[in-house]
């Protein structure tokens, strides 16, 4: 590589990296983050009817956008979560090209960032079909994509390992909200509302990183006993959780700290350092 194509690829690497502090990737990311607090609002409150036998909607983000669409302005809200959706994931895939603030420069937080703005890409397309007249339900995809990937040689301990990533994913959630290691993120929070973010945030943290840790598990098991049905994501999760002993009181709680989760994401929404 000469010397003036080696100054105009750093030229162009400058550019991209300033697109990605640019003040229009941070609007990007705070819809992103104001749409997954509004999809975890609505998850906690169908968790919560589903506790009480009130609902029988799927527990999950599709189920969240199809309960969304039921009524009257659900069209127009289910089209701005998929744009929330988009941002959200360019956000997340240019801090895996340009670093993630907050966190040292490396490739595990990089590899995350990656991996969070894939799920969200994918959750675009969920809400886009959801718009279109889809009906196929987020546990019947996951299931059929498990099936479909353990009738493969190898397919099982794939499966294995992704189950075994969730919950390695989940457990450091746990360890994230207990140690309050998300505050890092914030910058200056008025002080009267810091407290309230403090417990939300930890409390909703916890949860979702319990809910994962249990999700993983079941997908380790369903790669374990070759049973995809047990792979259906955060409703078969939830729904796993209600048949346990005092499964009840178990769902409420769980759907409470989804609740939490979604109404500290506003405050991310707001105060986070993008």
């Amino acid at each position: 590589m000469n010397r003036s194509t080696s100054s105009r690829v750093q030229q162009a690497m400058a550019a991209a990296d300033g697109a990605a502090d640019s003040k229009q990737v941070g609007w990007l990311a705070r819809a992103g983050l104001a749409a997954r607090a509004t999809v975890y609002v609505v998850i906690g409150v169908l968790a919560l009817l589903a506790a009480v036998g009130s609902s029988g909607r799927n527990v999950d983000q599709q189920g969240a956008l199809a309960e969304l669409l039921t009524h009257s302005w659900g069209t127009l809200l289910v089209g701005l979560l998929a744009v929330g959706f988009l941002g959200y994931a360019v956000w997340r895939l240019a801090e895996a090209a340009f670093g993630v603030t907050g966190e040292p420069d490396g490739a595990g937080p990089r590899l995350k960032s990656a991996f969070r703005g894939l799920v969200y890409l994918a959750l675009t397309f969920t809400a886009v079909s959801a718009l279109r007249g889809s009906t196929q339900t987020q546990k019947g995809k996951q299931t059929s994509l498990t099936a479909e990937v353990m009738s493969h040689t190898g397919g099982r301990v794939l499966v294995g390992l992704v189950g075994l990533a969730i919950v390695a994913g989940g457990a450091a959630l746990v360890v994230e909200g207990y140690q309050l290691k998300f505050m890092r993120f914030f910058r200056a929070v008025p002080p009267q509302v810091r407290r309230v973010v403090v417990h939300l945030g930890r409390v909703g943290t916890i949860g979702r990183g319990v809910v994962f840790v249990l999700v993983g598990a079941l997908v380790v098991s369903a790669a374990w006993t070759f049973d995809p049905d047990k792979a259906g994501g955060m409703d078969t999760a939830f729904r796993t959780l209600l048949q346990q002993p005092y499964g009840k009181v178990l769902g409420v709680l769980a759907a409470l700290a989804l609740l939490a989760f979604g109404v500290y994401g506003y405050a991310e929404a707001r105060w986070r350092r993008v």
